[in-house]
Formats: structure tokens, sequence, C-alpha cells
């Protein structure tokens, strides 16, 4: 039986609302831990002053340099004491978890048998960083917790300055929009910066992320200074009797009003059968016997949009791989920053494809380590530097898709252009 708890009428009132409140999971955990008390009592007073009062520190486990979150409390009483002296100590351990995050029952009632025995109780999957976030843990049980994780066949995750844990998502393994393996590009590249994971020697963080489709489940075009997108290069598919299925039981107003006029480049349109283009560029399907929907793929952007509404009457391509973007990142020095497209298309299709995503990864992050300032992340680099400059660095062709936003001023400057289309066409002769 826990100690007697501390009054928390600040907490108390964030159970009182419609939601479901994390208080009440702490209370749960309370009656049987006065870790937990002490963390109740902590937070209130937090709660009371507006105050957070958790420091940094250096808290570790034997051969890695990272992976574990150090905080202390910094409410003491006259003494120097801790207050809250149960709940002095509040680490977090940061585990890797498997590519597309699968796991089984027992595994999970293994986790938790753990981090009861061992920590707060408090664990969140996953956090953006993609690792198991065991949170609550004193510096004495953060080596045995570690141990038994690690029995497991589980690894730490990253911290610090340093390459983070990947995230991908589910993908092939279930998912029908899948363009490319997750899984194993996820898995090559921790094999390939599993030092650089453990071993903090980077100028700030630098996170990969694997989403297999455009619909971007991991949400890596925001949160991961390196991209990876599946997407295709030729025509959606198509498949007739799904189409007309799903026209029989949604008809024309669903189809006009939540798929139609909601594509961003108007790439859709309804017309007649016998109206129907026959272009390279076209795919389209019958709607019933008179009508079609018609695709003009050239102006599609796979915002995924109509896929996701008509799934099976509307496919991804066959010519897949996927788009790597650099530079995606939530609030720092200069704001948020979405990823810049480095690669348009990128083709995943044999194991040496993926060996060459993963030397991309490997250039990319060299070139960051020499050239970014301290605590600055791969996208503010690029804005300091400029896009040439960095696309120069990593020896990547500058290429249209690139362009990060429309020019403001519509005049250009075409002196020198003639000459430069002639060299053009005297190398391209020569070749």
């Amino acid at each position: 039986m826990a100690k007697p708890m501390h009054p928390t009428p600040n907490l108390d009132q964030l159970e009182s609302g419609p939601w479901p409140s994390f208080v009440t999971g702490l209370k749960r955990l309370a009656k049987d831990k006065d870790y937990v008390v002490d963390v109740l009592g902590h937070l209130e007073h937090s709660y009371q002053t507006r105050k957070g009062y958790w420091k940094g520190g250096t808290v570790g486990v034997r051969g890695y340099g990272g992976g574990v979150i150090p905080r202390f409390t910094e409410i003491k009483d006259d003494a120097g004491q801790p207050v809250f002296k149960d709940a002095a100590e509040f680490h977090t351990i940061r585990i890797m978890p498997p590519p597309g995050m699968h796991y089984d029952t027992a595994t999970l009632r293994q986790m938790c048998d753990v981090w009861e025995k061992y920590g707060s109780g408090l664990i969140a999957l996953h956090g953006q960083t993609g690792d198991i976030m065991f949170q609550g843990c004193t510096t004495e049980n953060v080596q045995p917790a570690w141990d038994e994780f690690n029995k497991m066949g589980f690894d730490m995750g990253g911290a610090g300055p340093s390459v983070r844990t990947g995230m991908s998502c589910v993908g092939a393994a279930r998912c029908e929009q899948s363009c490319y393996d997750e899984a194993k590009a996820h898995t090559m590249v921790v094999n390939r910066f599993l030092d650089d994971i453990h071993r903090p020697a980077l100028p700030y963080k630098f996170k990969f992320k694997f989403s297999g489709c455009p619909n971007d489940c991991m949400n890596s075009i925001q949160r991961s200074d390196m991209a990876i997108i599946g997407t295709w290069r030729d025509n959606m598919r198509t498949d007739e009797a799904l189409a007309k299925k799903w026209f029989a039981k949604h008809g024309m107003n669903e189809l006009v009003n939540d798929v139609v006029s909601r594509c961003p480049t108007k790439a859709i349109q309804i017309k007649e059968i016998k109206d129907v283009r026959k272009t390279g560029s076209i795919s389209s399907v019958a709607l019933n016997d008179t009508q079609a929907l018609e695709i003009d793929n050239k102006d599609c952007v796979r915002c995924m949009h109509c896929i996701n509404v008509m799934t099976g009457a509307l496919a991804t391509g066959v010519d897949k791989g996927a788009t790597i973007l650099i530079g995606g990142k939530r609030t720092l020095k200069i704001g948020d920053l979405m990823g810049t497209v480095a690669v348009p298309f990128f083709k995943l299709q044999n194991d040496e494809d993926y060996e060459n995503l993963v030397e991309l990864g490997q250039t990319i992050i060299d070139f960051f380590a020499e050239n970014a300032l301290e605590h600055e992340r791969t996208g503010e680099m690029i804005e300091r530097i400029g896009l040439v400059n960095f696309l120069e660095g990593i020896g990547l062709e500058i290429d249209a898709n690139m362009v990060n936003s429309p020019r403001m001023n519509p005049y250009v400057n075409t002196l020198g252009w003639d000459e430069e289309v002639a060299k053009i066409n005297a190398k391209k002769a020569a070749a």
C-alpha cells in the first residue's frame, strides 16, 4: 500500500471533463507506488506555481552515449533536500521499436511487467521521434530496466545530437497503397547508422521517416530531416467492376462533391464514355453504361484523395518508388519547415536501389555534420546556405520539382541565355 496522496485540487479538475484524463491513470498507479504519489504532488506544485521544475543532467547505461532522458527535480526544502523525495528523479528510457511498429501481445505484456517493476508504469507508444517512451525511473533502476529490455531483443533509441530512431508505417505488411518496402528501407538505414544513433556526434538531431505512399501516415514531410515518401510515376490504375459498384452505392452527388471537386489540380472529369480521350497520360474507368471517370495523370499531384475515397476502383500505379524530401522540422530557430524535394522519384525495386538510398542518407548526414552550426537542423542549414549549395554539396542535379515557392518577380534577365543553350546543345552533340 502506497503512502497517503498529496492534495491535488488542480489536477482533480482535469478529471471533471467529458474526456479520459491522464490524472486518473496516475492515481490508479499511485495506489501501489510511492513514486507516483510524489509525481502527482510534484505536478500539482507546478500547476500551483505555473512553473516547471525538472532539469537535465547525465544518466546513461553502459556502452551507450544516449537513449536516456535525465530529469532531476529542482523543488528542494531549506536544507536542500527534495520535497517530493520519492520522485526526485524522473528519467525516461527510449527503446527502439520494430519497423512498422509490429508487436505481439506477449511482448507488450512483458514490457509492461518490466516497467511496473523498475519504473513508474507510464509508457508512451510512440513519441514523435519514434521510440517507445518508458517515462519515470530513478537513476539506480535505469540500468537494470535497460538490461531487461535488451534481453527481450530491443535496442536503445536515439537521443541528443544524433541520428534519431526512424519511424515507418505498417506499409507493405498490411496496406494496399504501399509503394515500396518500408520495413526493408527502415531496417537498412538503422543498421547503417546504429553507431550514430547510440553515440551522439552531430551538430543536432537527424531524423529519418518512411511513409509508403503520399498519405504520409508518419507525418514525415513535417517531422523528419529525410523523408522517404512512396509514390509512382506512371498512370493511376483503375478497376471497372469496383468503380461501377462504388458508383451504384454512392451516386453522382458524392462523386462530384467528394471526388471531382476536391481534386486540387482539376485532373478528374466525368465524361460520356464515347468522349473519353485516348492519350498516354489518361486513365479512365466506366461508372455505368454511358458515363466514365477520366483522370489526366500528367496533372495529378499524388494527393491520394480520390484513391482514398474510391479505394480499389482507383489505385496507385505500377512504376513505384519514393520521393525524397529534406529538411522538415518542428519549430526551433526559424519556425516550422516542411521537407524540400531533393529527389522527385527514387526507384526502389531491388537490393541495389535500397543500398543507393542508404548511401544518399550517408552523403546528406556527412554534409550536415560538416556544414551545420551547433543546434541547427538540416532544414535550417539549407535555409542559411541556400538550396543550390546544398544540392551541389551532395551531388544532386537541380530539378524543377525542387521549387519551394513561385517567383515573386515576373521579370527575368535573359542575357546570356542563347550562349548557354548553344553550350548545352554542343555538349549533347559531342556525346
